[in-house]
């Protein structure tokens, strides 16, 4: 049979150590190509390149996939796969692994998963994975097992269209992990501040600080999980309309 082919992405940047260890995870289960920002791109969201040129370049750095260097962001990368690169469409799409959490709230800040949900855009399905470890050194192989038994699993079961997951893995060593998890999205958010500063010509400029405040505790949200050992995954979907309120709104918006 045919090797699934798999797009392997990520807003890191390719010489990522969280994306050399997911094309090496991924090469054992099907034919890779790799798309990836040539720098890191990290909180870029769901951006696109669109005041300026984007270009790619095929680069060797290691195993037997093909690498290519793109120079816009994790959703450009993903376009331009589709369009450019791949010789067919992928069966799936994997980005990450990224240098840190995306739970929560954070997937609407991550170019992880905004380039797994413009996979799921385009119909395929795909994973963002990300380790709970800022580290250049952190440790992915811990997970190695439990991300291609999702990906084997993905493969083997369909999503329906437009359904991307969201896996988050905690910073613990292999035995410790407790198991997987499918959750909800934890009620949580960043509490930002601007720290106001003055250059050495005058100047005043602003360094964002913050920290999270999670303010769910219930069993199945993503955070919980990840607090108590076990790997979380969300069912994410680009749809955002609020369905739930559809009907008020439509009596709140008549007009006489």
């Amino acid at each position: 049979m045919e090797r699934p082919l798999i797009l392997v992405t990520n807003d890191d940047g390719i010489t990522a150590p969280g994306i050399r260890n997911l094309i090496s995870f991924m090469n054992e289960i099907g034919e890779v190509v790799v798309v990836a920002p040539n720098s890191p791109q990290s909180g870029k969201g769901h951006a696109i390149t669109i005041n300026s040129t984007l270009s790619y370049e095929e680069v060797h750095l290691d195993g037997p996939q093909k690498d290519f260097s793109c120079s816009g962001t994790p959703v450009d990368c993903v376009k331009m796969a589709l369009d450019k690169i791949l010789p067919r469409r992928p069966d799936i799409v994997v980005s990450g692994i990224n240098h840190g959490a995306n739970s929560s709230i954070n997937v609407i800040y991550s170019g992880t998963m905004s380039a797994a949900v413009e996979a799921g855009v385009e119909s395929l399905p795909a994973i963002g994975f990300s380790l709970l470890d800022f580290s250049w050194e952190a440790d992915f192989t811990q997970a190695k097992e439990y991300i291609q038994n999702i990906v084997r699993k993905t493969l083997e079961n369909p999503m329906p269209k437009g359904i991307v997951l969201n896996v988050n893995i905690p910073k613990l060593p292999k035995e410790e992990i407790k198991g997987v998890k499918v959750c909800k999205q934890a009620n949580a958010k960043w509490e930002e501040s601007f720290d106001e500063r003055v250059n050495p010509h005058g100047k005043k400029y602003y360094w964002l600080t913050g920290y999270f405040n999670n303010m769910d505790e219930s069993e199945d949200a993503d955070e919980t999980a990840l607090a108590n050992g076990y790997i979380s995954i969300v069912p994410v979907k680009f749809d955002l309309t609020a369905y739930e309120y559809m009907n008020t709104l439509n009596e709140v918006m008549k007009f006489d």
